[in-house]
């Protein structure tokens, strides 16, 4: 029967609560595989799993419950290893860097900040920053609406500010942020956001940093910003080299949040 790894932890992270499922129809038993300082929180693989959202929220639901006990290294949906003699062994065999990151992340949670223009409100701010765009835009207006070539180029100058701000914006979200972070991951391009940022944050200071996304909501009331987290360190897990096959730990978007 192929292993299910959800994450690993220490040896010494507090017990589980009894029956607690996960992924799986009926949803799988939830157990942990201990090897010498480490653990690994696992449960059986179901046949033909696949990322619907009642079994993303399965894995991220063990990965919450994991996480509120302790720091735990949460590995990508579908982590899938032959059996449990796999995951101990990559265990033992990789037990200095996981206990390196379990050290690192203790105590620290990850927040995703998503950000996007508000299409009018940044309009308004493009035409009001750009004396050319403004003076061609009445121009064409004079002209009862302007020949194609003006409206055409009125849309490329349009589309160009815009897209400077994009970037302006997204780094600017970026620089307010990072101060009451530990860390900064950036997420992929070509998200459909113009910033996708993911932050680790102590738990401890993480009233801060939720102020520090609600000031900037106020600064920038021309972004829509979107806030998902405490989630756990997906982000901030360097996978070693030698793990299950499929077991990859680090940055994944579950879309459960």
């Amino acid at each position: 029967m192929s292993t299910y790894v959800y994450g690993i932890t220490a040896a010494s992270h507090p017990a589980l609560p009894e029956g607690m499922g996960g992924v799986g129809d009926p949803p799988r038993p939830v157990r942990v595989l201990r090897v010498g300082e480490l653990a690994a929180v696992v449960s059986d693989a179901p046949e033909g799993l696949r990322p619907k959202r009642r079994e993303l929220l399965a894995h991220q639901n063990v990965l919450s419950e994991a996480g509120a006990a302790g720091c735990v290294l949460p590995m990508r949906f579908g982590s899938v290893a032959p059996d449990d003699d796999a995951v101990t062994g990559v265990l033992a065999e990789r037990a200095e860097h996981y206990g390196e990151r379990l050290r690192a992340l203790d105590g620290r949670v990850e927040y995703n900040v998503k950000a996007n223009h508000i299409e009018e409100a940044v309009l308004h701010h493009v035409m009001a920053g750009n004396p050319e765009i403004r003076a061609l835009a009445e121009s064409n207006r004079q002209a009862g609406g302007g020949s194609y070539e003006d409206k055409i180029r009125l849309g490329e100058m349009v589309a160009a500010a815009v897209k400077d701000r994009e970037a302006e914006d997204g780094a600017a979200l970026e620089r307010a942020l990072a101060p009451a972070a530990d860390a900064v991951s950036v997420g992929p391009e070509s998200t459909g956001w113009l910033a996708n940022v993911s932050y680790l944050v102590k738990r401890e200071t993480a009233e801060e940093f939720l102020a520090a996304v609600e000031q900037v909501r106020k600064d920038m009331p021309h972004l829509e910003v979107r806030l998902n987290g405490p989630l756990p360190p997906y982000s901030f897990v360097e996978p070693g080299p030698a793990e299950p096959a499929g077991a990859t730990a680090g940055g994944a978007d579950t879309g459960a949040g």
